[in-house]
């Protein structure tokens, strides 16, 4: 295990957005660090903390509330997209082996599931947790990476599709086969709606959550797709790739976040207060304050 490694952030601040609805009015966009291989798969943990992974050099990085940024771990299973549980677990998509992860604050990694009706997964890549009840919806496109031995999606599988892992369960249930390549991932606090971008048509989808878990009325939210997600406490929807473009809850834009960087991966809100918004974008993460809270 590789020791913490700390840093002095001398933050570069960038120009305001324009037209400011849910950042802070005059919010500058702060760059933390640009020195990582390609960020993603920010979550947030109960006090305000941001852990958020350096996946080409199999890091998890921790970005404190007083901005304090050090490596949680290195070799974590080459996780991607990531999201706290209710008891403080930090659920992983991680595609060394296509698995989806726990990792608990002493940092064993305990694999939850790693396949579907024994055949392995594309690779798992956003992952939501439904804290109302503890499913686990998981993304699972297929994006060839350079550490793996296969080189095509198992057939038997049909396709690149949205998963469930219901609490307490180790079988993972299909909730939707319609997809084309299911990305970006979130929920709302009442564990009611799910948001998933799917990159193979380009759209962003919202689906009602049933009490067993399943998934109806699947309705477009949005005319475009998102690599990461997150939603705020009014329910507003954060989309990412160009920048953040933020939708409010009935599907209208109401920002665009700029950010200087060919690609925006991933979002979460974070701080003491979680009224902080946390990008990863390429090799480089920013924050910028917010009006608005996240819910994570």
């Amino acid at each position: 295990m590789m020791k913490s490694i700390f840093f002095l952030l001398l933050p570069v601040a960038f120009a305001f957005p324009a037209k400011a609805q849910v950042t802070m009015p005059g919010a500058e966009l702060i760059l933390i660090d640009s020195n990582f291989s390609f960020t993603e798969g920010p979550a947030t943990d109960k006090n305000g903390d941001i852990y958020f992974t350096d996946q080409p050099k199999d890091n998890i990085w921790k970005y404190d509330i007083n901005g304090k940024l050090s490596l949680f771990m290195h070799g974590a299973k080459r996780s991607n997209g990531m999201y706290f549980d209710a008891k403080g677990n930090l659920i992983s998509c991680a595609d060394e082996n296509n698995e989806l992860v726990a990792i608990n604050k002493h940092k064993k990694i305990t694999v939850l599931a790693s396949n579907y009706n024994g055949h392995i997964l594309n690779g798992p890549n956003d992952v939501w947790v439904n804290r109302k009840t503890g499913g686990m919806y998981i993304t699972d496109p297929y994006y060839r990476r350079n550490y793996w031995s296969r080189t095509k999606p198992d057939t038997a599988l049909g396709g690149e599709k949205l998963y469930l892992l219901p609490p307490g369960k180790k079988e993972l249930v299909l909730v939707d086969s319609t997809v084309v390549k299911p990305n970006g991932i979130t929920g709302t606090a009442d564990g009611k709606y799910l948001y998933v971008a799917d990159m193979g048509v380009g759209k962003t989808f919202r689906y009602e959550i049933q009490a067993d878990g399943s998934l109806s009325n699947k309705t477009l939210f949005a005319n475009e797709a998102s690599d990461g997600m997150t939603i705020d406490e009014k329910g507003n929807i954060y989309l990412t790739g160009k920048g953040v473009i933020v939708y409010n809850s009935a599907g209208e834009k109401i920002e665009h976040i700029d950010v200087p960087e060919n690609w925006t991966a991933n979002v979460c809100f974070g701080g003491k207060d979680k009224n902080i918004l946390f990008i990863t974008a390429s090799k480089s993460v920013y924050v910028i304050d917010m009006q608005v809270k996240g819910i994570e």
